[in-house]
């Protein structure tokens, strides 16, 4: 067998973690082959045609922050933006976008195609090769070709050993019309690799021609125009808006569910994969909230030239004629047609406590992984893995410094260390509540929080970083020399203790006054913004309201960061470390901290055991 080129990196799969990994590596100057068995689909949204939310929204932007690309394939691709959350702090609020399938497609390729280094390979993964100590060193193709490369990153998806179910209908397959990545699962099993299955779903696509629209409640787009890109998008490029409606499941629709449970493969025991809790099938709600008169369903158009709507809210593996009788039980879809049925889908996943936080596998060195191979669900958290797996590959293959996030800069960083130290029991899904520094972790500063980061590791375009040399400039003059004016009178009403009257104070001096309003302050936004960027004027703003809870915090991420300061070795026997129980030591030998501030977020760790693997470290370092 003749080995073709030898690569950097060569990542395998194309959809959103592998179009990151791809470009993220070549952004830091590697090689790259992104090899996927259709191009053509590279960039696919497989499921909800949205962006974002709670959550999610963060990811996204912290995505943008690290110059990746979703944000912007979203903004020019939306067709629907919302604010989530709107009414509620900025820590909390959860931007998404509905966008337009084909566009967004095209937009991925367009950034995949403009990409220097990179280069796209179709076919079909057959096999990992390893070289010396079992290290990976690149793939073999189903057609015979051998791809050669330092590191390789596999983002399979749900292809891997992927099986699709609908009632009685089984077939191999990650996704409608695509074969599941066969060989390459039982080449990873053969490994003894840990590994486990999960289970995720998808509705019916619908004839909106079909649909009473005027009986239905309507969802307008948010007026205010924001973008998911800390870049913008030019107002010439924005696509028209789009109205998505509201309709509602009833005692009928669930009637009809409950009668042809035995018809679910969910409830036959077909699949042992576990779904995702907080993105339930239509089954799981009507089974698990039997007391419910009724559950919201969002008709989310697909796209500007397409009739397709999807029904957010119902995803079923139910047979064809069920879900055809419970979507016209509905009020609105009396007379809907159904395009393509719904379905759910079954895959190989790793146990990501098997990961380092590079998202490199300990076992195989070589080899990182991102996305729903990793136990997680969702197009942002694979796209933020994917991006943390392929610049880490890179700096691998070219002797880099590695992107390490934690828990108190970024969400990105809450992910990488939930998956790593505790690993998963269903897919893994973002939410703001993971985040104990969710007060200095918002969506509108993940920029300042990650972009000069993105710069210093090289990980950032050149028009990335003179985005941000000139945003720092703005920043700058506003923090320094704008002075925001208030007077003593007004503060004091608003609570502030200060005795002086018609003061004026810099911008970044009002984190002394955290008494005053938001709603106060933000009727200077205008005033400000006619000095810099209206978004950055925002952002400052919402600093000053944060700052005294931020500051308060302060103690607590010095804690973490000292103990993450606190190397354990990678070698370390926990089995041989006294005061140590046998669940303690199960939990500690699969997770591998890599230091003592891991070790004390995995579940059960007592103070009693840091204390235990602290003087363990110490002997170590000294032995």
């Amino acid at each position: 067998m003749i080995r073709e080129t030898l690569f950097d990196v060569i990542v395998v799969g194309g959809g959103h973690a592998g179009t990151e990994a791809a470009a993220a590596a070549a952004r830091r100057g590697a090689r790259v082959a992104l090899v996927t068995a259709d191009p053509a689909r590279i960039g696919e949204m497989s499921c909800n045609p949205s962006i974002g939310g709670l959550g999610k929204g963060h990811l996204v932007r912290e995505v943008d922050a690290l110059d990746g690309l979703m944000a912007r394939a979203a903004d020019r691709a939306a067709i629907h933006r919302r604010m989530l959350n709107a009414s509620k702090g900025a820590a909390v609020r959860g931007p998404r976008v509905q966008a337009d399938r084909i566009i967004y497609r095209r937009a991925i390729h367009s950034m995949i195609a403009e990409q220097p280094g990179l280069e796209v390979i179709a076919g079909e993964v057959a096999a990992l090769t390893l070289g010396g100590g079992g290290a990976v060193d690149g793939l073999v193709l189903a057609d015979g070709r051998q791809l050669g490369a330092r590191t390789v990153v596999l983002t399979t998806g749900t292809f891997l050993g992927g099986v699709m179910f609908r009632g009685e209908e089984r077939i191999a397959g990650g996704r409608i019309g695509e074969h599941a990545a066969t060989k390459l699962a039982h080449q990873l099993r053969d490994l003894d690799l840990p590994m486990g299955r999960l289970k995720t779903g998808t509705p019916a696509r619908l004839d909106g021609r079909t649909i009473d629209w005027a009986r239905l409640d309507d969802q307008p787009s948010d007026i205010e125009e924001w973008t998911m890109s800390f870049l913008g998008l030019p107002e010439s490029e924005r696509l028209p808006q789009l109205r998505c409606a509201i309709t509602r499941t009833n005692d009928l629709t669930h009637q009809i569910i409950r009668d042809n449970l035995d018809r679910s493969p969910l409830y036959s025991g077909d699949i042992e994969g576990r779904g995702p809790r907080y993105c339930p099938s239509i089954e799981d709600k009507v089974v698990r909230f039997g007391d419910r008169d009724g559950h919201q369903v969002f008709l989310e158009p697909e796209g500007l030239d397409t009739h397709l709507v999807y029904p957010n809210g119902l995803s079923s593996s139910l047979p064809t004629d069920v879900q055809e009788a419970f979507l016209r039980s509905m009020v609105g879809l009396e007379q809907v047609q159904v395009v393509v049925p719904g379905y759910a889908v079954e895959y190989d996943h790793i146990d990501p406590r098997a990961l380092d936080r590079r998202l490199g596998l300990r076992a195989m060195p070589g080899l990182f992984l991102g996305g729903q191979i990793n136990g997680t669900t969702g197009y942002e958290e694979a796209a933020a893995q994917g991006l943390v797996a392929g610049a880490n590959a890179a700096a691998q293959a070219l002797d880099l410094e590695p992107l390490v996030l934690d828990r108190a800069e970024s969400y990105i960083g809450v992910l990488v260390d939930d998956l790593c130290l505790q690993g998963i029991t269903e897919p893994y899904r973002m939410l703001t509540a993971r985040a104990e520094f969710r007060l200095r972790l918002r969506a509108d500063n993940a920029a300042t929080r990650l972009t000069p980061l993105a710069v210093d590791l090289g990980l950032a375009s050149e028009a990335r970083s003179v985005w941000w040399r000139e945003r720092e400039e703005r920043r700058i003059q506003l923090c320094g020399t704008f002075d925001l004016s208030i007077s003593g009178a007004d503060m004091r009403a608003a609570g502030a203790d200060v005795r002086d009257d018609g003061v004026r104070r810099p911008l970044a001096e009002w984190a002394r006054f955290p008494a005053v309003t938001v709603g106060h302050l933000a009727t200077h936004a205008p005033e400000l913004a006619s000095a810099g960027s209206a978004t950055l004027v925002d952002e400052l703003l919402q600093d000053a309201v944060y700052a005294p809870y931020v500051e308060r915090q302060e103690a607590e991420v010095r804690a973490l960061r000292a103990n993450e300061a606190i190397v354990l070795p990678a070698d370390l026997d926990f089995a041989s470390i006294g005061g140590l129980s046998s669940e303690m030591v199960e939990r500690l030998t699969l997770a591998r901290p890599e230091t003592l501030g891991a070790a004390a977020r995995i579940r059960g760790i007592t103070p009693a055991a840091l204390a235990a693997l602290l003087v363990a470290a110490r002997s170590a370092r000294t032995a």
